[in-house]
């Protein structure tokens, strides 16, 4: 089963990231220690020569943790076949007690990839690389992170049995359940929508604030975060009963499956680039006071933020759309 083309994809891929971040430690310590922009030192051109290599190699690296979430779910919808119980990626992840948190893990690093990528950005931009010391300290911090995920992620695959018999998502999402995901479920549908359109409103206003005034980055990355919470939420909740036009079945992974035209994929994508835009722009806000950032800064925050905002209206719109086209009534008249 592990030499399914997409698991050697997934599995190389997150150990060609953990070597890649493993040989960039000493480069990233020596930068900490050592760099002295001011100096006109042979050390200090080499190290500046470096930096052009490994800031590219490590954001090659990242990019690639981007691309790793969206194929590692799509094969766990593609594997729910090969399982007694499966009928969606819930199910193959149920297989064994790595596969949820070992997407969790994919998730979390999704959201800091792309903090540090922007980081990354803004300071390859500035005349006198200002955060050089303080992205290789955070790369530090996130190399165990990548290496957890990986870890995770090869105990899930290494474990997969075809002869386990797996629950699937009515078990897990239904009301009875004592999981998080669960108590969403539980929500009334109209408290459950209020919530939904009341985030999503604070998401897109806080991006659109800063997008047009240039202000507001951390209340930006806080409504992003708030935005994502609800999304998920409103999909388990309510979203998913009107796709499926079925009162019970709360499943957010079934909207991936071909018999609902992969209609998820729709709902995802835009809220996950959203949020991630969105916390970027928490991430870069504190530098803005940097003297060679003080243009580049707010510049590249209303870019994340104009996605921030376009994301959390698509995924807002394409959610209503789903409602509205529906035979499924929820709320009475």
């Amino acid at each position: 089963m592990i030499f399914q083309p997409a698991i050697i994809a997934l599995l190389l891929s997150s150990a060609i990231c953990v070597l890649a971040l493993a040989a960039s430690a000493p480069f990233a310590l020596e930068v900490i220690r050592r760099w002295d922009i001011a100096s006109g030192s042979e050390r200090q051109l080499k190290l500046e020569r470096r930096t052009y290599l490994f800031s590219t190699l490590l954001a090659f690296v990242l990019v690639a943790q981007l691309a790793s979430v969206l194929l590692f779910v799509f094969n766990a919808e593609k594997m729910s076949g090969m399982f007694v119980g499966a009928m969606c990626a819930v199910g193959t992840l149920n297989v064994n007690p790595w596969g949820f948190p070992a997407l969790n893990a994919k998730i979390a690093l999704f959201f800091l990839a792309a903090m540090w990528l922007a980081i990354n950005h803004v300071d390859s931009r500035a005349r006198d690389y200002p955060l050089v010391r303080i992205k290789y300290g955070l790369l530090l911090a996130l190399a165990p992170l990548l290496a957890g995920s990986a870890w995770l992620e090869a105990q899930f695959f290494l474990n997969l049995k075809a002869d386990v018999i797996t629950s699937c998502c009515g078990s897990l999402f239904s009301e009875g359940s004592k999981t998080i995901a669960a108590e969403a479920t539980a929500l009334p549908p109209l408290p459950a929508m209020f919530l939904f359109y009341g985030a999503m409103g604070l998401a897109i206003a806080a991006a659109s604030y800063q997008w047009a005034f240039g202000k507001g980055g951390y209340f930006t990355a806080a409504g992003a975060a708030l935005g994502f919470a609800a999304g998920i939420s409103g999909i388990l909740s309510f979203v998913s009963l009107y796709i499926y036009e079925h009162p019970h079945h709360h499943c957010p992974f079934c909207v991936l499956k071909p018999e609902y035209d992969y209609q998820g994929y729709a709902l995802y994508v835009p809220l996950f680039v959203a949020t991630a835009a969105g916390l970027a722009v928490g991430a870069i806000r504190p530098f803005a006071g940097v003297a060679s950032l003080k243009s580049i800064v707010p510049e590249f925050s209303r870019r994340l933020a104009a996605v921030a905002s376009i994301g959390f209206l698509l995924a807002t719109a394409v959610a209503t759309a789903m409602i509205l086209r529906s035979n499924l009534v929820l709320l009475e008249h």
